[in-house]
């Protein structure tokens, strides 16, 4: 779902106008018909892990709107004053209550039709033992033959388990770039 557009000035409240800019850009722009500051609207940051403890991966039942009832991996908007990492590490604790050790980036996948950019982690559990937040209906292990892949409940998450589980099979993980 898109956010709504600007309408008001978040400087002095002035409604704003849609249209390009006395600068030279090439995009239409939030202006303040009164202050004339111009307003920039940016992709919303998601940011989570892929918890894994052996063959097996962490998933979250979702307790909230949207995909109520359906499996995720933890994840949640990026926060300001915090890195990506702590982000998904701040995720990861708020929704399944899990004890980690984050490893590398693995999957950056941009949703452009809704102004997105997903940022998925390895995270090495510590403890199969989880204490999920209110946001969680349960938390569970799921080996690759396990995954309710059409309980999923997002595609940005299925493609990033799809390439989690290949690249595990390979004995060799990379970080992937996918457009969703």
């Amino acid at each position: 779902m898109l956010r709504p557009p600007i309408k008001h000035c978040r400087d002095c409240g002035t409604a704003v106008v849609y249209r390009l800019p006395d600068d030279g850009d090439t995009k239409e722009r939030a202006i303040c018909t009164a202050c004339h500051t111009v307003h920039y609207e940016n992709p919303l940051n998601v940011v989570g892990t892929v918890p894994y403890w052996g063959q097996q991966v962490l998933l979250c039942k979702r307790n909230i709107e949207p995909r109520w009832g359906k499996w995720t991996l933890p994840a949640g908007f990026m926060e300001l004053h915090e890195t990506v990492a702590e982000g998904a590490a701040r995720e990861t604790l708020e929704e399944a209550g899990a004890q980690f050790e984050m490893e590398g980036l693995f999957s950056l996948v941009n949703v452009a039709r809704v102004g997105q950019v997903h940022f998925f982690y390895r995270a090495r559990l510590l403890s199969p033992i989880f204490d999920p937040g209110q946001e969680t209906l349960e938390a569970r292990l799921f080996s690759e033959d396990e995954i309710p892949w059409d309980e999923i409940a997002f595609m940005t998450v299925k493609e990033t388990l799809r390439r989690y589980f290949s690249d595990r099979r390979a004995g060799a993980f990379s970080i992937h770039a996918i457009d969703v």
